[in-house]
This record gives structure tokens, C-alpha cells and sequence, in this order.
């Protein structure tokens, strides 16, 4: 269950950044996990694909690169804006 947690806490920091009006949507969340971080990826990687399902993830894509080392972060976030351009 640790991974649940990890993976909850990494959809709060994406929440954060798209902001409480959701005018945006996160389109891609990147990690990096390294080999001595403790976490089991791919029980990560099903958490976070049943939490990414839901808005303002809807159609969010994983990346999770592995790594030497204990590394375990957020490596990147790619964010539409989902307003329309004038």
C-alpha cells in the first residue's frame, strides 16, 4: 500500500499545478523511480493508472523512468491549457 500513498501524492502535486478552476489538464506525468527507492514499480504503475483515469487526468499518459540510486520524484508535468485562444 505504500505505493497508493506515493501514487496519491503524486496526483496532488499534478492537482496543484493545473489549479482549483481545472482550466487545464495534465496530459503527461514523468517519473523517476530508482532501483534502491523501496517502491515496487509496477504496483506504482497501477495505482497510478486507476487514479490518472479520473479528471483532470482523463487520458493522461505515464512515464516512468527507472534509474540508478534511491531517486523517487516527479520528474516532469506536461499541462494543456484548456482554455480556447482568442
Amino acid at each position: 500500500m505504500h505505493e497508493m500513498t506515493i501514487a496519491l501524492n503524486v496526483c496532488r502535486i499534478a492537482t496543484e499545478r493545473v489549479g482549483p478552476e481545472n482550466l487545464s489538464r495534465v496530459v503527461e506525468v514523468g517519473l523517476e523511480v530508482g532501483s534502491n527507492s523501496g517502491v515496487e514499480v509496477d504496483n506504482l504503475e497501477f495505482w497510478l493508472e486507476v487514479m490518472l483515469s479520473e479528471p483532470p487526468f482523463v487520458g493522461a499518459r505515464l512515464v516512468i523512468a527507472r534509474s540508478d540510486g534511491d531517486d523517487l520524484r516527479v520528474s516532469y508535468l506536461e499541462i494543456e491549457d484548456g482554455r480556447e485562444a482568442d
